[in-house]
């Protein structure tokens, strides 16, 4: 397993991360500690997690997701752990913090409240990389950034870093901790994908220019990359196929995901993988870290048998012959995800 450095901080972690958003819904916690132990098993040191978790978000198991995590951490050597967690910020309208009822902002209150609750639940006085869940644009970043570094300097987290953040966001936060002398987000954690690329319109170069590590989530664009959505199908407990029924903002994101242009990308991407010998989700995670601004692709299954062709990426570097099919595909469809 090859490492790479978060940001310009001192932590090196796996290039690949394992992801835990599942683990206390769609996979139960037998299943959980089977994958986060073939995962370490496999020389996967990063795993991320949230206080938000599992999804889709929901008061009676919020924070259920940590604690199974806590209790797989307590059979493991804490210092051979990267652990990565995440404060809720404001609903925007869009998803609903299943913490604190729904009130979640970036100020010292609820970032406060929020790590003391994640490190009880993960059984650990500490976690090493602490996110932003999504940005508060309303909360002065003076504020956010501040308490943030308090945290750092208190030895309650190592570094810090931000997820779903603009273009906008991410440098206002970069001056905003220039200017005070405070901890700067060394990672940020976007979805990016086969499917999803728009990452490298403006962020991409962000990062860059100012030392900022990608983290990308949904690497398989929410499994719509496996092909278990081609030709219309909604499969058993897949998680498309259950937010088409929600309606409002979840269907919405189904859409999203699974509509004729991303369905049309996938084939063609199958079509690729095929010719190089490959199972589609391979070529995928492979893909996602084949960039330079990237330092692990965060991946997350239901099944342990799903780990398989995950981890057959670990060593893998694409040909010139591949990267230049995916491009060709992504210049004929492009933005499928709108």
């Amino acid at each position: 397993m090859k490492t790479r450095r978060l940001g310009s901080s001192p932590i090196v972690v796996s290039d690949i991360c394992m992801g835990t958003m599942t683990f206390g819904a769609q996979a139960d916690e037998a299943t959980a500690l089977r994958v986060l132990d073939e995962s370490f098993d496999a020389g996967i040191t990063f795993y991320d997690t949230a206080e938000n978790y599992p999804v889709p978000p929901d008061p009676k198991w919020a924070g259920r997701t940590e604690e199974i995590l806590g209790r797989w951490m307590k059979t493991k050597n804490r210092d051979a752990l990267i652990i990565a967690t995440k404060v809720s910020g404001p609903i925007h309208g869009w998803i609903v913090s299943a913490q604190r009822a729904g009130m979640t902002a970036l100020d010292r209150h609820n970032i406060t409240r929020a790590l003391d609750a994640s490190l009880q639940r993960l059984q650990t006085d500490y976690v090493d990389l602490y996110q932003t869940h999504w940005p508060d644009h309303g909360t002065e970043y003076e504020e956010t950034m501040e308490v943030l570094d308090e945290m750092v300097r208190a030895g309650k987290v190592r570094i810090v870093g931000c997820s779903n953040e603009t273009s906008w966001g991410l440098m206002k936060s970069l001056q905003v901790s220039e200017r005070l002398g405070v901890a700067r987000y060394q990672t940020i954690q976007n979805n990016f994908s086969l499917n999803n690329r728009r990452f490298e319109d403006e962020l991409a170069q962000v990062c860059r220019q100012e030392s900022v590590s990608l983290i990308p989530y949904s690497p398989l664009a929410g499994g719509v990359l496996t092909g278990k959505y081609q030709g219309g199908a909604t499969p058993d407990g897949a998680r498309f196929s259950a937010y088409l029924t929600k309606g409002g903002r979840f269907t919405a994101m189904a859409h999203r995901f699974v509509n004729e242009k991303s369905l049309a990308s996938t084939e063609r991407f199958h079509a690729i993988a095929r010719e190089a010998g490959l199972d589609p989700v391979t070529l995928a995670v492979a893909w996602s870290k084949q960039h330079d601004f990237v330092a692990s692709t965060i991946v997350g299954v239901t099944r342990a048998e799903h780990m398989r062709p995950i981890l057959a990426a670990a060593d893998l570097v694409l040909s010139d012959d591949v990267m230049k099919a995916v491009k060709g595909v992504t210049r004929e469809i492009m933005y499928p995800m709108g």
